[in-house]
């Protein structure tokens, strides 16, 4: 007697759902195990379907092979239990699936006879149970599948209220492999950290740059991890640079701090600093792919906690020469941005709007360029020049703006508009200082650098002053940064690169260095021609610490160059001039990095610690290394402004023996120079200069008598002309003016004529009233008329017209000439 077999089914498993996600794979048939209970009595369908191949999805997912062949009676008792009902389903029964597709069920009792009515409903309950349970499986591995596609979807919409980066629409292209993501259980749900900078990029260029407490701060801009890239450039990456540390350039110290997911990802900004805290304005958004910009917010970065903050709807402050405040503060961008910690201000200059800086601009109106300067008044600190915060009020935590457009010239046509300049701070001259602006431009023009554009802070004016000596060629974005000397007599501005727009299509990118030094507002072209030189570049950044300047990033051109990748990390000494492979810490500078003798002046500029003012820069101002020039004043004298009145901040240098080193005097608007211990003999330059200029002034005088002379023998030489052309008149010939007239008794003797000298006048150009004719040539072996041989030497001398350069050659007949007559 066959004995019908028993199948003892697993609970519901993740293998089944992960079969009814895709039915479409096909089992492979294998028999059961099964198991005779003594008193059974099988049917003979039951006998059929005992023989029958069985369908596992666990044998297809190769999960059956966790399944022990031999189970135990425990656990098939453990299983039996789960159902509410003593009777049981111990027929042969197909997996998963195949139960909906089963064609007859025989239930049967314990004892193993078999039941009527009721079994029946029994076998009909259990299969709709399990038919249903298969369904909602179903029905909710569907609904998780969906949830799965459409959460990323939705990530970056308002429906969730989230700001991520979007995946629709991303370009194809080799995707480089991020480092994992790590994560932290924050109140015991598991989060995930931001995203950490890479920084294994290609090249880098356009980034906003600060430095504080010698750390350097770089956020955003735009970079390519391949030589071709072409887009998708912009982010939002943040690191530091470690410049407490000596390091190699190939190898500088640098951090990588997580991505914020505030702060949109910009270049062309700028990254205002105090002491404690990091601002960022401004900034474009993508252009590959297009990214349309987001209304204007004020970012800080607490640098103690690591924390970025933003402040909403920015407005304007009524103040000195400025607007009249209460209106929004719009983004800009490629303009020129500098900060003055020891103010508490930062300073952003000109630049542009366009689409990628201005919600709602249309991209058929094309951006303009600005000539506005945007302060910045950091928390904290008070301003005269905002009305809000004059008599000591200090600025809130979202600090206060001022938009100054009617500066002194710069609400005229002197005062051009323009982009990609720089922006630097000169302590002195004025009770604030100054600010000084060179280079930019637009897409057609740019700005001359042998005018200089100066700013005084304390009275919001600008003025224009003159530089001497030949001046750079023109670009736009170089990067610049300012020392100062030990003494403070000289501030020196070194600017790197830079590019030249024009022809479109073809720039080109510099790779020379220059110096202004002011007050002398003289240029200096640094001669690096022995030097390996880093190749030209721009929209890089320039830092300066212990003396030494620390260019980070730039765009060196097309990959067809041939440059492939830059490590972007070189260093310049401002003392020697010389490029070097590494950056050398020095120890004994304060955290603002000041020369020692400026320490406790909050004006004196950071970065300074260790400078000495370079050999040729001596050579042009006079003095030395730690300072005394004995220009004091611009050379192309200034005619208003702090530079004509005012002076710099100078300090008294002493030895490690307590000696004076230097003592500067103070700057003149004549030039003169004022006592200055360190000056010794006489100098040369200013000898040599004066007798330069002597001689020009004797040939100057030279000329001018020369031209005086020119012009009374030219007068002269006109009226005899005029004589001559009556005489022809009125004697009916051209010789009958040369001949001498006969006497009225027929004597062939000469009549002298003489010559009206009161109708010449020197330099009249013309005769007397009445005729006078010319005085006749005596005639060959005849003495001269009148017997004296200079009586008519004048008319000798004027029978050709006189000559400029023959007066300059021979002035002494000339002066004969004119004395004569």
């Amino acid at each position: 007697m066959d004995n019908d077999t028993t199948s003892y089914r697993p609970l519901p498993s993740e293998a089944q759902h992960l079969k009814a996600k895709a039915p479409s794979i096909r089992a492979r048939p294998i028999h059961t195990y099964t198991r005779s209970l003594p008193g059974e009595q099988s049917s003979k369908h039951g006998a059929n379907r005992r023989h029958r191949p069985r369908v596992s999805s666990f044998k297809e997912l190769d999960v059956d092979t966790m399944l022990d062949a031999q189970t135990s009676h425990a656990h098939r008792t453990a299983i039996d239990s789960l159902t509410s009902r003593p009777t049981q389903r111990l027929h042969n029964q197909p997996d998963s699936l195949d139960s909906l597709q089963s064609d007859d069920t025989s239930p049967i009792s314990l004892d193993g006879s078999e039941s009527s009515g009721w079994s029946e409903f029994i076998t009909f309950e259990n299969e709709l149970t399990k038919s249903w349970r298969v369904f909602s499986s179903s029905r909710l591995m569907m609904l998780a599948l969906v949830l799965l596609v459409a959460m990323p979807l939705l990530y970056d919409t308002p429906l969730l209220g989230k700001a991520g980066p979007s995946i629709i629409g991303a370009k194809a292209g080799v995707i480089t492999r991020s480092e994992p993501q790590e994560k932290d259980f924050v109140d015991g749900k598991l989060v995930r950290r931001q995203a950490i900078t890479d920084t294994n990029v290609c090249n880098r260029w356009s980034q906003q740059s600060a430095l504080v407490n010698g750390t350097i701060y770089l956020y955003g801009g735009r970079n390519t991890t391949t030589a071709g890239q072409t887009s998708d450039t912009w982010n939002n990456d943040f690191l530091t640079i470690d410049v407490t540390k000596s390091w190699d350039i190939s190898s500088p110290v640098i951090a990588r701090l997580p991505q914020p997911s505030g702060p949109p990802p910009v270049s062309n900004g700028y990254l205002w600093n105090s002491y404690d805290t990091l601002f960022l304005y401004g900034g474009e958004y993508s252009d590959d792919p297009i990214t349309t910009p987001s209304p204007y917010l004020l970012w800080q970065y607490d640098i103690a906690s690591s924390t970025w903050t933003e402040t909403q709807n920015p407005q304007t402050s009524a103040g000195n020469n400025s607007d009249g405040g209460n209106q929004p503060v719009l983004g800009s961008a490629e303009g020129a941005g500098i900060s003055v910690p020891g103010l508490g201000r930062g300073f952003y200059f000109a630049g542009h709007q366009d689409p990628y800086t201005t919600p709602g601009w249309s991209q058929q109106i094309y951006r303009i360029y600005l000539k506005s300067l945007l302060e910045f008044t950091f928390p904290g600190y008070s301003n005269d020049g905002v009305q809000s915060l004059s008599g000591g009020t200090t600025a809130g935590s979202g600090g206060a703006w001022r938009n100054i457009t009617q500066g002194g010239i710069q609400d005229t046509a002197l005062f051009p508009n323009r982009a990609d300049g720089v922006i630097l701070y000169v302590p002195g001259y004025g009770v604030d200082g100054i600010l000084v602006s060179m280079a930019g431009g637009t897409n057609e023009s740019f700005t001359q650098m042998n005018v200089i554009d100066v700013y005084d802070i304390a009275s919001s004016t600008w003025y224009r002053q003159s530089t001497s000596g030949a001046y750079p060629i023109l670009r736009v974005n170089p990067c610049a940064v300012a020392l100062s000397a030990l003494d403070g007599s000289s501030t020196n501005i070194y600017m790197y690169g830079g590019q030249n727009l024009i022809p479109y299509g073809n720039q080109t990118q510099y790779s020379d260095m220059w110096i202004l030094t002011i007050p002398s507002f003289t240029w200096i072209q640094v001669d690096t021609s022995s030097q390996s030189v880093p190749p030209g570049r721009t929209g890089h950044t320039c830092n300066i610490w212990d003396g030494q300047i620390v260019v980070v990033g730039g765009y060196t051109g097309p990959s067809s160059n041939g440059l492939g990748c830059d490590s972007g990390f070189y260093v310049f000494n401002a003392t020697s001039l010389q490029w070097q492979n590494n950056f050398n810490s020095l120890s004994g500078g304060d955290t603002q990095n000041q020369q020692i003798s400026q320490q406790k002046d909050a004006s004196g500029l950071s970065g300074s610690y260790g400078y000495q003012v370079p050999v040729p820069v001596q050579s042009v101002i006079g003095g030395k290394g730690s300072g005394g020039a004995t220009v004091t004043a611009p050379a192309e004298s200034a005619t208003a402004g702090p530079l004509a009145t005012g002076k710099p901040i100078t300090y008294t240098v002493t030895g490690s023996n307590g000696a004076v080193v230097t003592e500067t005097g103070t700057a003149s608007s004549t030039g003169s120079s004022g006592n200055n211990s360190g000056k010794s003999g006489p100098n040369i330059g200013a000898i040599v200069a004066g007798v330069v200029a002597g001689c020009f002034a004797v040939l100057a005088a030279y000329l001018g008598f020369c031209a005086w002379v020119y012009r009374r023998q030219l007068a002269l030489y006109k009226n005899h002309v005029a004589m001559s052309q009556r005489a022809v008149a009125a004697g009916g010939g051209e010789k009958s003016s040369f001949l001498a007239a006969t006497s009225s008794g027929g004597s062939s003797g000469r009549k002298q004529y003489s010559t009206d000298q009161s109708s010449r006048k020197a330099g009249s150009g013309a005769g007397s009233s009445g005729y006078t004719p010319v005085p006749p040539m005596p005639m060959a072996g005849e003495a001269p008329i009148g017997g004296n041989s200079t009586a008519n030497s004048s008319v000798e001398e004027l029978a050709g017209e006189p000559s400029y350069f023959g007066v300059l050659l021979n002035p002494r007949r000339s002066l004969r000439v004119i004395n004569r007559d």
